[in-house]
């Protein structure tokens, strides 16, 4: 097992592509604390994934909250031991041109997006960094690389995380700390779903052309990515064994942003 008896974090595990990682992050040895903003999801998700005694630890969590991403923190390593790996996955999304877009949306999306991957990795490289190792994973988007329509806030937050992961893997080198991000392309989490109909309204489409000509029109195949991507991406970057690999994004898209 790639990831035995390591502890894993991963925020908005509740349900999506963070679900799907603290799965396969179990499969693979690892005890995982599943934080969610919603805490039903995330005990729901703990009892539906647990395979024996502790290994999966639900905590409710607003990302946003400087006390409570502390506390979450302080409450893992209390529980577990210590934190191994970090996945920075919590995100929303708003839908909305900028001229109408308010500053509340806009900041609101920030804060998931920056100041929640600030708290959580600042208050884990506070144990990482004594331990002299760890794997900090940020949850970016093709969007880290390409813009789109309707989501500034969106492709600005994606693109602030590879600055942000770049830091860290300076940073942390000397404490053995990595750090690196995943850059999806379209998955069917929750998240996208709502997409649908927001972006078929604002564009004067249909539902199935939104899917077709806007989500897809740049894969090469017509074809969503999968959480099981995503999650393989996640475990390829926490188990990888050496320093090489940090500061790096790894686009997983169906060929929609090649580099």
């Amino acid at each position: 097992m790639r990831l035995k008896d390591q502890v894993a974090v991963i925020t908005g595990a509740g349900s999506g592509n963070g679900l799907e990682i603290a799965r396969t992050f179990l499969r693979e040895g690892a005890a995982v604390a599943i934080t969610d903003l919603d805490g039903g999801a995330a005990a729901r998700a703990a009892t539906e994934l647990s395979h024996g005694a502790g290994r999966a630890l639900p905590i409710a969590m607003d990302v946003t909250r400087e006390d409570e991403v502390d506390a979450a923190i302080a409450r893992v390593v209390e529980a577990l031991g210590r934190i191994d790996v970090l996945v920075c996955n919590a995100g929303i999304q708003v839908i909305s041109p900028v001229e109408a877009l308010s500053l509340a949306e806009w900041q609101r999306v920030l804060a998931v997006h920056l100041d929640g991957a600030f708290l959580a990795t600042r208050a884990a490289l506070r144990h990482m960094y004594p331990r002299g190792r760890g794997s900090i994973i940020y949850m970016g988007s093709v969007h880290s690389k390409e813009a789109s329509v309707l989501k500034a806030p969106y492709v600005t937050a994606k693109h602030g995380l590879i600055g942000l992961a770049q830091v860290v893997a300076k940073e942390g080198a000397r404490h053995g700390v990595r750090a690196n991000v995943i850059c999806p392309g379209f998955v069917r989490t929750p998240l996208v779903e709502r997409q649908i109909p927001e972006q078929a309204k604002a564009l004067g489409l249909s539902e199935d052309e939104v899917v077709r000509n806007v989500m897809l029109k740049e894969t090469v195949d017509g074809q969503f990515t999968t959480t099981q991507d995503v999650a393989e991406a996640a475990l390829f970057f926490a188990s990888f064994e050496s320093a090489a690999l940090t500061g790096q994004s790894l686009v997983v898209s169906h060929g929609w942003s090649m580099q």
